[in-house]
């Protein structure tokens, strides 16, 4: 029984799981974050993730425990019970992953045949064939998304459920570009950048896996870490290939292992907003990662840029180059 649970909390970090049901944390120390607790109402935070050990304590409730011991009192479970929803929760399915990957297809086989979502690209700088097959990257029209896996023998039940359409049958993700999420070979998540009104942003549900492709940067001393996924691609088809992606300033557990597995210098290109919210991020990872031994320096990109604008704009790879060079401590 100890190994089976020890087997499931790998699975899933408690503070991963404490952000996925949106709790906020500030980081207080090396490896601890602290916020209101989700336990009980409180103003004053008094709730606290240790990363490290994994655990989590409030100094108001006087609650404290593992990720099991978590579930059991936030949603009033038995400690099996418990057990059993976190299976759920994080099992691996190769039913799901089918199913993404299939979509992920779909809307690949899609992206050509739309100009408007060819169009976005190119505003977006990206150009290169090969590079936008590589990452798998699609477009979701909407209205054939639901025929199209049906035929293939999945219930509307399968896919509300995993988040690719809603209750009417529409699809989750429509008139968005689309990139696969992966860990290891399998979907895992897809990620729709709207080209229209709609929010920018969607995920499906679920967890989106570590840095992106970082299987292709793991062994490398010098990493580029990016915000966002145009980001990633506009340093790769500028012929930058160390380049990993935290999708967001906030990097979670897992993420932030991967960059301390070994020796290496970080490089930390986010967006220079005009509120200085990315390079503010920029500044807490650098003095984390210092922490753990890890080499980190801050890539300036000029006022109002993120690496893809910065390249839409008419910056070049040697430009970019330089600014890394002059990146600061």
């Amino acid at each position: 029984m100890s190994k089976d649970v020890e087997t499931l909390k790998r699975r899933m970090p408690l503070i991963e799981y404490l952000r996925q049901h949106n709790w906020k944390g500030s980081p207080v120390g090396r490896s601890e974050f602290v916020g209101l607790c989700p336990l009980h109402e409180e103003t004053h935070p008094s709730f606290y993730a240790n990363t490290r050990k994994d655990v989590f304590y409030c100094h108001g409730c006087g609650q404290g425990g593992d990720l099991i011991r978590f579930i059991q009192l936030s949603r009033h479970l038995s400690f099996r019970q418990s057990l059993a929803c976190l299976d759920l929760q994080t099992a691996p399915s190769d039913d799901s992953a089918a199913v993404l990957e299939q979509t992920a297809a779909f809307y690949q086989q899609q992206l050509d045949h739309y100009p408007e979502a060819l169009s976005y690209l190119n505003t977006r700088g990206l150009h290169d064939p090969v590079l936008i097959r590589e990452l798998g990257i699609g477009y979701a029209p909407g209205g054939t998304l639901r025929r199209s896996l049906t035929a293939q023998g999945h219930s509307f039940a399968r896919l509300h459920r995993l988040g690719l359409i809603n209750v009417q049958g529409a699809d989750a993700l429509y008139q968005r570009i689309v990139f696969p999420l992966y860990k290891g070979q399998q979907v895992i998540n897809l990620y729709g950048r709207s080209i229209g009104s709609a929010f920018a942003h969607r995920f499906l549900p679920g967890g989106k896996g570590g840095l992106y492709a970082w299987e292709k940067v793991r062994n490398c001393f010098e990493v580029i870490l990016v915000e966002g996924l145009f980001d990633y691609a506009a340093l790769r088809q500028a012929g930058f290939h160390n380049v990993t992606c935290s999708l967001g300033t906030h990097l979670s557990a897992d993420q932030f292992r991967q960059l301390c597995e070994g020796e290496r210098t970080v490089y930390l290109t986010f967006d220079v907003d005009r509120n200085q919210s990315g390079q503010q991020a920029a500044e807490q990872l650098a003095r984390r990662l210092v922490r753990q031994g890890i080499s980190a320096r801050r890539v300036l990109l000029p006022e109002g840029h993120d690496p893809n604008s910065f390249f839409v704009q008419g910056g070049d790879a040697h430009q970019f180059q330089t600014l890394v060079e002059a990146a600061q401590l």
